[in-house]
């Protein structure tokens, strides 16, 4: 079966369709992951065929950041929402029997899905179905509302995601030669399948039947990958370190970061390992006890280090999960905040340090809380155990069983 796996964003939106995809194609299906250029390395390195669609989202956030009005930003986010339109178009149409699709460009694909024939099954990483258990992650509050409130929550979430991309559905539509107005309420991507682990957020009882979570969707690891030896020593020359990183946050902000986590590292009395991502963060001074590295696969680091300071992106917070380390998370925006208190609900973190209040002090002072409490370390372990028990594809290659037989 030639299954096209669709997703937009930054590199904890694709890194999980990259074990994904190693699962179905050793099931022996064709797999291609359409995601932006910028990942063709990622996605082509763990031995999986790339189609490039329009969009450079670390562009778009700095582009954002310096917009002066709110219309240029909503022009910026047409103008990206168009091309990843175009593009989900094309790769559609050169030829597919399935659609994976991630929840962000969702609204393209079930587009795609209906004009050519092909089904679409979502594959999202984060609660993306109204439910009165809990506020969906993005919702504009996340204070705990009552059922009413939660399900009110979840559905204004569902509409502000389905409004970012409803222009560049019409203009598809359009181009596809379907009729140009969509239904006033959109037909759902059936079925939605999670991925990430029930004991992490169990599946909420309010959820339709065709709704599952399923466990964590791993990435994969590079071929041929291996440590550098700079990492390697600087590992075994002394105490586990803690890892800090804000992933494809605080785009610019490097240079007051990098500072900062130095200063913060030596409030605490640690070794770090800081990983530069989006913000360009770097080791400060001569210290000996930081290390500045680029893009280490998380599976491989995070067991080695003694916690994980994180933005709280959904993959960051699952690798460290899977790690059994404890947490401290930095939660910036979106369903960042969401995962920052799932952490803490879950007893592996001690409280989350939103991004806006972050300073040596905040940042040194919940090191020292989260390392010297050792119940965090030991949720930590236990969840870990847990997780390693699930086969997070298994639903999703029974699915596509059921749909070749059915």
């Amino acid at each position: 079966m030639r299954i096209v796996i669709i997703t937009a964003g930054s590199r904890g939106d694709v890194a999980p369709y990259t074990g994904l995809g190693r699962r179905l194609t050793d099931a022996g299906h064709q797999v291609t992951v359409a995601a932006h250029p910028s990942f063709e390395t990622l996605v082509g390195g763990c031995g999986l065929d790339h189609r490039p669609v329009p969009g450079d989202p670390a562009e778009l956030v700095r582009d954002w950041s310096r917009a002066t009005t709110r219309e240029e930003v909503r022009s910026l986010t047409r103008a990206y929402a168009d091309g990843l339109a175009e593009g989900v178009a094309e790769v559609v149409a050169d030829g597919a029997d399935l659609l994976l699709t991630a929840f962000g460009p969702a609204p393209l694909s079930r587009t795609a899905g209906e004009a050519f024939g092909v089904p679409v099954i979502g594959t999202y990483l984060a609660p993306s179905c109204a439910t009165g258990q809990f506020p969906l992650p993005n919702a504009r509050s996340s204070d705990v509302l009552g059922p009413e409130g939660n399900l009110a929550a979840g559905r204004d979430v569902l509409r502000r995601a389905e409004d970012l991309f409803a222009g560049s559905v019409t203009l598809l539509r359009a181009r596809l030669g379907l009729p140009t107005h969509a239904p006033s309420a959109p037909v759902d991507v059936r079925p939605v399948l999670h991925g990430f682990s029930p004991l992490v957020v169990p599946r909420p009882e309010d959820w339709p039947s065709w709704v599952e979570v399923t466990g964590y969707w791993w990435p994969a690891r590079p071929d041929g990958w291996h440590p550098p030896a700079e990492l390697v020593d600087f590992l075994q020359a002394g105490p586990p370190p803690v890892f800090i990183g804000f992933g494809s946050m605080a785009v610019g902000q490097g240079e007051r970061l990098s500072e900062l986590v130095t200063a913060a590292v030596r409030r605490a009395g640690v070794r770090a390992v800081v990983q530069a991502g989006w913000a360009g963060l770097s080791g400060c001074g001569d210290s000996d006890d930081v290390l500045a590295i680029g893009d280490v696969p998380h599976d491989w680091l995070f067991p080695r280090t003694a916690a994980v300071v994180h933005h709280a992106g959904a993959g960051t917070t699952a690798a460290g999960l899977r790690a059994g380390v404890p947490a401290v998370p930095v939660p910036v925006m979106a369903d960042q905040p969401f995962w920052a208190s799932r952490l803490c609900e879950l007893g592996v973190a001690p409280w989350p340090v939103p991004f806006q209040d972050l300073t040596a002090d905040t940042l040194g002072d919940a090191i020292t809380a989260c390392l010297t409490e050792p119940a965090h370390r030991r949720h930590a372990a236990e969840l870990a155990h847990g997780i390693a028990a699930e086969d997070g594809t298994a639903s999703l290659l029974a699915r596509i069983g059921a749909l070749r037989t059915g």
